[in-house]
């Protein structure tokens, strides 16, 4: 492969979510007086993904009112919008305050500062790709909605779970939340979705159980850009930077919509935490800017409140949290915060084939995976995802995750005010191999892999850093702590049983809040 046709398919990699988008850069403003204002509510929840927004849904529901604090904007969808950026033209829109921007080392032009989908963590030894906007990751994330096992959630989840009650009652809330559906057979029969029909054909022939994954989407829509109802959204997999045409039911069209629907939830978007605290009086206050779309700083809140909810996400609510430890701004923090951090073995293909050809476009979001799932100890999933609209390279993208058993830690460094995430060298090498090995083998003698993340070690979903049974209960109580809660990937013991996190995270949630309005609603706060 030509070293041009190498980059354009790690740079159509990158831009399908599959990448890595560049570390983000401070928006200097001209010094100007920022006025500073003082708030009080009942319960403020920071974060708007999938524990944050089913957080504010149950507690409404509750009769308990929530203020939603969202650094980053809400992108409105419906037929033949452009509220996303495209994949392959990206601007200011893709990055979190005028990151600039690289794709496996190749450099782009920098973009003007704006309050975009992504972020890019920084770590040592593995960085964190992260979400903004109301909906957080559900907004760019495939949709690959799994449940796993209950052999599979017992071996890698505390027990105390009870996972037949998650099964009957707060798993099954997340499905009809989310409206889940596999892809049409009219739909993967269509001549975009070639590359999903031939990953399914070579699955069968390794001799590996090959199933339609569930997605959060309204097939509908795909069928309708067949019929030329709608410009291509789907049908060309310009859907990695999200779903531009509507139809996906993100967290912020079900949860989010819901709970605002109650008269009971306040989503304050563009409002970027900067700090956590206890106050004198037991209660926790919450620093905020008020930011406008290019980052400048319009107003500093002090926000001080009886219930706090960290939703932000794995990277920032651990940073949050263990800034606030380590200026001792919350005393007595968990020993364990900061640590039990993992990957959920997150592994990237690029696949190119010379038997086949995939064509382009190619159809998404996904459609088929492969689950390896009997032995919990090496337990992963395989599915195959459409590049965004390139020239033909006969190429595809292949995904593995399953359940990671290296951990890395955060590590508080207080000459910068900020907690970075340590990863070992080859600390979920095991399971690593065991995807490459199933990877190589669907793939078949006449292709190329690119193992992206070997490439440019990230995830695009990490977990821990607040884990259940060490620092928090199963209902996200930080332990000590009166009224601050975990309810985001933060909360998850590293793995989510080599599932995505997504159905995991919100079942979690559901359960939490059931609990947290049993006992706590009118007791603590």
């Amino acid at each position: 492969m030509s070293t041009l046709s190498r980059r354009t398919l790690l740079a159509g990699a990158a831009a399908t979510g599959l990448a890595a988008a560049g570390a983000p850069s401070a928006h200097a403003a001209p010094r100007r007086r920022v006025p500073m204002t003082r708030e009080g509510h009942r319960v403020v929840i920071i974060g708007s993904g999938f524990g944050g927004g089913v957080t504010a849904l149950r507690f409404a529901q509750a009769g308990v009112p929530c203020l939603v604090l969202e650094r980053g904007v809400r992108w409105r969808t419906g037929p033949d919008a452009e509220t996303f950026p495209h994949a392959m033209s990206p601007d200011n829109r893709m990055f979190w305050l005028g990151s600039t921007p690289t794709i496996f080392g190749i450099p782009a032009s920098p973009f003007p500062p704006y309050t975009g989908l992504l972020e890019q963590v920084p770590g040592d030894g593995m960085d964190m790709i992260v979400a903004a906007g109301v909906g957080g990751g559900s907004l760019v994330y495939q949709g690959m909605t799994l449940q796993p096992t209950e052999d599979l959630f017992n071996a890698t989840m505390p027990e105390q779970l009870d996972y037949a009650r998650m099964d009957r009652v707060h798993y099954r809330r997340v499905e009809r939340m989310l409206r889940l559906e596999t892809a049409p057979d009219e739909l993967v029969g269509s001549p975009t979705y070639k590359a999903s029909r031939v990953f399914a054909r070579n699955v069968e022939r390794a001799g590996y159980p090959l199933s339609k994954i569930p997605m959060p989407i309204d097939w509908d829509f795909a069928l309708r850009e067949l019929k030329g109802e709608m410009k291509p959204s789907y049908t060309n997999g310009d859907c990695a930077l999200g779903v531009n045409n509507g139809g996906k039911h993100s967290v912020d069209v079900t949860y989010v919509a819901a709970a605002q629907a109650t008269g009971r939830v306040t989503v304050a978007t563009r409002h970027n935490v900067t700090d956590v605290a206890m106050a004198r009086d037991g209660r926790w206050q919450v620093f905020v800017d008020r930011i406008g779309a290019d980052g400048t700083v319009l107003e500093k809140k002090i926000i001080t409140t009886k219930a706090l909810v960290m939703a932000a996400g794995t990277a920032n609510t651990t940073k949050l949290l263990m800034r606030a430890s380590g200026k001792d701004q919350i005393p007595d923090m968990p020993d364990g915060l900061g640590a039990g951090w993992g990957s959920n073995g997150d592994r990237i293909y690029s696949w190119t084939n010379f038997a086949d050809d995939f064509g382009m476009p190619q159809g998404g979001p996904v459609v088929y995976g492969s689950r390896e799932w009997d032995d919990p100890a090496l337990a992963n999933t395989v599915i195959q995802a459409s590049l965004p609209p390139l020239p033909n390279i006969r190429s595809t993208m292949i995904v593995g995750y399953g359940v990671s058993s290296g951990r890395g830690r955060f590590v508080y460094d207080s000459a910068k005010d900020d907690a970075v995430l340590r990863w070992p060298r080859d600390a979920d090498a095991a399971l690593a191999g065991r995807i490459h090995e199933r990877v190589q083998k669907i793939a078949g003698p006449s292709s190329m892999l690119i193992d992206t993340t070997a490439a440019y070690p990230s995830t695009w979903h990490p977990l821990g850093g607040a884990s259940m049974g060490t620092v928090c209960d199963l209902a996200g109580r930080v332990k000590g702590h009166r009224g601050l809660y975990v309810l985001d990937g933060a909360l998850m013991p590293g793995t989510t049983a080599a599932c995505n996190p997504s159905m995991t995270i919100a079942a979690v949630a559901e359960r939490a809040t059931d609990d947290l309005i049993a006992n706590d609603v009118d007791v603590v706060f």
